[in-house]
């Protein structure tokens, strides 16, 4: 939910106004971030499958109103959550009143956080995020800085297919309008081999990819074999990221 502007931040501002936008209905399962709610207890089970969360250290990238924040706290995982979205990271702290856990929310760009804490995290997540920056080797490069050496990173993203625009732009937008036109923008999706190579060139070893299937009309979500619309992966640190980006 971050995206460079001002600062040298990996963010676009209109992304930022965009999820702002959506802040004060983030928790409501049948508002506008509805879809994140269906699928946010696969990535949750997707992270728990890979990681021993029990006093893990986690930070979560661009974790907008706090869903997957507040379920790996609830798991025991010691949890950062950044966003650059101010009204949405307001509403992640007034939910810790209802859910009595803790998160140490903060409104912080991924750069900044990987520079006060290097090595700092047993795992990170960045979920749905990258699809929305305009510097995709940028915020990889970062994430790969906040791990510990043997660290995992745990992202989640669109495919750049036909599939993918018809499903997550044409239908969620258009059709269903479960998300406000202009959420996606299909350019900036990434193919798996794409993403792979960023990961690479950061100093991370990929180590699975798996598809999330979701149907909107029974608000089912799944792990599946099927990569073309959106999928998850894995990857651990094994080196140091190269101070130079790829292009």
């Amino acid at each position: 939910m971050h995206t460079t502007a001002a600062g040298g931040a990996n963010v676009s501002p209109q992304e930022i106004a965009r999820f702002d936008s959506l802040a004060a209905r983030w928790w409501d399962p049948d508002g506008e971030s509805r879809p994140l709610h269906d699928l946010n207890p696969v990535r949750t089970a997707w992270v728990a499958a890979r990681l021993d969360l029990r006093g893990a250290r986690v930070a979560d990238v661009g974790c907008g109103g706090g869903l997957l924040s507040e379920a790996l706290a609830a798991a025991g995982a010691r949890v950062t959550a950044i966003d650059l979205g101010e009204k949405v990271i307001d509403i992640a702290r007034l939910h810790l009143h209802e859910s009595g856990l803790s998160v140490d929310y903060r409104v912080q760009s991924s750069a900044k956080l990987a520079a006060a804490e290097p090595a700092g995290f047993d795992a990170v997540c960045c979920m749905e995020l990258i699809e929305h920056v305009p510097d995709p080797a940028a915020l990889v490069h970062d994430l790969a800085a906040m791990l510990r050496p043997g660290g995992q990173l745990f992202m989640s993203t669109l495919n750049r297919t036909p599939a993918a625009f018809g499903a997550a732009i044409l239908g969620a937008e258009y059709v269903m309008r479960m998300l406000p036109r202009g959420t996606h923008h299909y350019a900036q999706f990434l193919k798996p081999s794409e993403l792979a190579r960023l990961l690479r060139h950061a100093g991370l070893e990929l180590e699975e990819v798996r598809g999330l299937g979701y149907n909107p009309l029974n608000r089912k979500a799944w792990l599946s074999r099927f990569t073309a619309v959106n999928y998850l992966l894995s990857a651990r640190r094994t080196g140091t990221p190269c101070d130079r980006k790829p292009a």
